[in-house]
């Protein structure tokens, strides 16, 4: 008997990258407001908002495999989440240029009263950007909706010089390390 998977999170990206796993799933979002101690660690902080989005659709959702996640780029002690406005994708955009940063993802899979938690960390450097490369990348709208203002998986590829740790974790979803934590928690693929 196949387990049945949820997804709780409207991001397409993680929908898309959960799809490698080639299990059927359902995606429901997640209604919570997020409460977080900004005085937490970047790990820890990604670690609590995946398991709040996946302990509010597991509720509901009894018997149910559910993956919540969390995605949040930090450079140099700060937290960029999604820019507010144009202006601000660009200040985050110069302040990346010719840096490194850090993408933290967290994940929270709930069965019953089985809980695991996990997060990964992955180093970003990005080549030195001119004014005019950013103003052409905020142009696309690409950056608007998206934890430092650029996507890894789109233009913002175009940015990065070198990445060490886990290109599916700066997307949203650690695919090959969510998969054995499912197979670990016991779900059955076919």
């Amino acid at each position: 008997m196949n387990s049945h998977l949820i997804l709780a999170s409207a991001s397409p990206r993680r929908k898309e990258l959960l799809e490698l796993l080639q299990i059927p799933f359902e995606v429901i979002v997640s209604a919570i407001e997020e409460h977080v101690d900004d005085q937490l660690h970047p790990a820890d902080m990604v670690q609590s908002l995946a398991y709040q989005k996946a302990e509010s659709v597991a509720k509901s959702n009894q018997g149910s495999y559910v993956i919540g996640s969390d995605t949040l780029v930090v450079f140099k002690g700060r937290m960029l989440g999604k820019p507010k406005d144009e202006n601000e994708a660009m200040q985050m955009l110069q302040m990346l240029s010719n840096q490194t940063h850090e993408v933290y993802t967290g994940v929270s899979i709930i069965h019953g009263e089985h809980i695991r938690t996990f997060y990964e960390m992955t180093s970003v450097t990005f080549f030195p950007l001119s004014e005019k490369e950013i103003k052409d990348y905020i142009a696309t709208g690409e950056p608007l909706d998206k934890a430092g203002s650029y996507g890894i998986q789109g233009y913002g590829s175009l940015f990065v010089k070198k990445i060490h740790g886990d290109y599916y974790a700066v997307v949203g979803l650690p695919v090959a390390k969510t998969n054995r934590e499912l197979l670990m928690m016991g779900f059955k693929r076919s």
